[in-house]
């Protein structure tokens, strides 16, 4: 059985927060996935408005394999995978727990498709590629993985923010997230909650506070929309979109899976070309020497 110390650590980030940050006025309903005749209307949606939620992109099967992948490397048979993170909570229990407890103490899964293929086979189904490919407009590649389990009880809030914040790219490339379902995810266990239309603001500085955020000010009037899915179905939504998922009071934990894609000629080939898109993104996104507070 792993341990705390031989995965990435215990996360040392949240704290309190306004629950009106997450006061969703609008309720999204996941759609069919789009048909031929529907893309362009789809399409035209998912620009104007940053999102699209779509109802079954993976079926049930492919929801159990998933669930599989994640325990298999929550529980420390795979001896080469270090990406693993446990809520601060779990401090006193993720080392000596067995699977049971364990898989309901483990915040987040980071780089882990190459280590079961069970999941690389979801973040590379075609259905997905053919998506992703139609809408950055050409080959795309999987750069980010994340599996994000807000636990029940302990799961903390993930800040609002945008993506592209945290991805060393070309200036400027679009990206696309996708976030996957695996257990029913409501209001009351963390579903997402988005800002319809904000990614059209562009660029925001974000600030080290409870997380790498957008400042909580900023929320101020906005229409907050909030998410639901059923297993299976996924969230698509741009890389500048405002989103955030608050804690996880509830007695159910909320398991989903969060992939990125951008188009393959927007990444960096070389280790200086990633520092200098590295630096670019933080002149743009950080706060430091920036002429702002939070």
């Amino acid at each position: 059985m792993s341990t705390v110390s031989q995965s990435m650590g215990l996360d040392d980030l949240g704290g309190e927060y306004d629950p009106e940050l997450y006061r969703a006025s609008i309720v999204a309903e996941a759609a069919p996935r789009p048909t031929d005749v529907q893309w362009p209307s789809w399409e035209a949606s998912y620009r104007e408005h940053g999102y699209q939620a779509v109802q079954g992109l993976f079926t049930h099967d492919d929801v159990d394999a998933a669930m599989a992948g994640i325990d298999h490397l929550i529980s420390g048979q795979v001896e080469q995978f270090r990406g693993v993170q446990w809520e601060r909570a779990a401090k006193q229990l993720a080392e000596s727990s067995d699977l049971a407890t364990r898989r309901d103490l483990v915040r987040k899964l980071m780089y882990y498709v190459d280590h079961d293929e069970r999941l690389h086979r979801m973040a590379h189904a075609p259905q997905v590629i053919e998506l992703m490919e139609r809408l950055l407009g050409e080959p795309v590649t999987l750069f980010a993985d994340q599996a994000l389990l807000k636990p029940p009880g302990i799961g903390r809030e993930k800040p609002w923010h945008q993506d592209l914040a945290y991805f060393d790219l070309r200036p400027g490339a679009p990206v696309v997230g996708l976030w996957i379902a695996l257990d029913e995810a409501d209001i009351a266990n963390g579903c997402m909650h988005l800002v319809s239309d904000s990614h059209h603001e562009g660029s925001v500085v974000h600030f080290n506070r409870r997380d790498f955020q957008i400042c909580d000010t900023e929320l101020a009037g906005s229409r907050v929309t909030a998410v639901p899915l059923h297993p299976g179905d996924a969230l698509v939504f741009d890389g500048l979109l405002w989103h955030g998922t608050p804690r996880n009071g509830s007695d159910r934990r909320r398991w989903a899976l969060q992939f990125h894609y951008a188009r393959t000629s927007d990444m960096w080939q070389t280790k200086e070309q990633r520092h200098d898109y590295k630096e670019k993104r933080l002149a743009v996104f950080g706060a430091d020497g920036k002429d702002v507070t939070c």
